[in-house]
């Protein structure tokens, strides 16, 4: 299960570039409740979603050129050797590694397939202050044309596990980080892409009600991309994207028996 207690290769921090933030905010804050809090005047309008006073994620404009999306970010002791490793294992370098202030050092990073993600070492900021609850991160999955391929990317860079278990239609990859028991350090998983869809990590949310969600989702401008629907011991799951195109999934997880 995704805690807060960051180890190498876990999700640790998750940001939503938006080409209109205020908007954005407004709509997350719609579906999830979620408050936005400005990181100030220095920081670009980028800013932090919160809970209850403790950060889920965040929120920045995008770049140039770039499309609506979450990033999910993967701590690392050394984000300038996590960036050779990409490179020397297939990847590419968006943003080489820089310090963000005194909050850490990232570097943005595609893997072999196209999938974006980033790269977060720690410094005075450790990571997401809350997940695994309700309207939090709970779940990282990455969606690519040639899973084994890019198991092999990741292992390089994380030393990530994996078990591999029967879903409709395709063999799922559950992801584990190096340390400790393999289910407990769970944190994500790796599915084949369907076709026509664009590799890539996706956030999943907890909820308590993902028809609820759903709703709120089209209510508040936004589109369900897979109506909520029961998947056999993992929950009740729905994909949907934002008004603007930004994707993500919820989850009602099934009682543990």
């Amino acid at each position: 299960m995704l805690g807060t207690q960051f180890t190498q290769g876990s999700p640790s921090w998750l940001d939503l570039g938006s080409p209109d933030t205020e908007a954005a905010a407004a709509f997350y804050g719609a579906v999830f409740g979620w408050e936005f809090r400005s990181a100030g005047p220095e920081a670009g309008g980028y800013g932090f979603f919160q809970q209850d006073g403790r950060t889920v994620g965040a929120l920045g404009p995008l770049d140039d050129g770039a499309r609506s999306a979450w990033t999910v970010y993967f701590q690392t002791p050394d984000a300038d050797a996590a960036q050779k490793a990409a490179e020397a294992a297939g990847g590419k370098v968006r943003v080489e590694a820089f310090d963000v202030m005194d909050a850490g050092r990232m570097a943005c990073l595609t893997d072999p397939a196209g999938a974006e993600f980033a790269v977060w070492q720690p410094g005075r900021v450790k990571g997401l202050e809350r997940t695994s609850s309700t309207h939090t991160l709970l779940w990282t999955e990455l969606h690519v044309p040639d899973p084994e391929s890019a198991l092999a990317f990741y292992r390089t860079l994380f030393g990530w596990r994996w078990t591999e278990m029967d879903a409709p239609g395709m063999t799922y990859r559950v992801l584990s980080t190096a340390e400790g028991d393999q289910e407990d350090a769970s944190f994500g998983g790796v599915a084949e892409a369907q076709e026509g869809m664009t590799p890539s990590w996706v956030p999943y949310f907890a909820v308590e009600d993902a028809d609820a969600i759903a709703d709120a989702t089209r209510g508040s401008g936004g589109s369900v991309l897979m109506p909520p629907a029961d998947i056999p011991d993992v929950g009740r799951i729905a994909w949907l994207a934002d008004p603007f195109d930004a994707i993500f999934a919820v989850l009602k997880p099934a009682p543990r028996g």
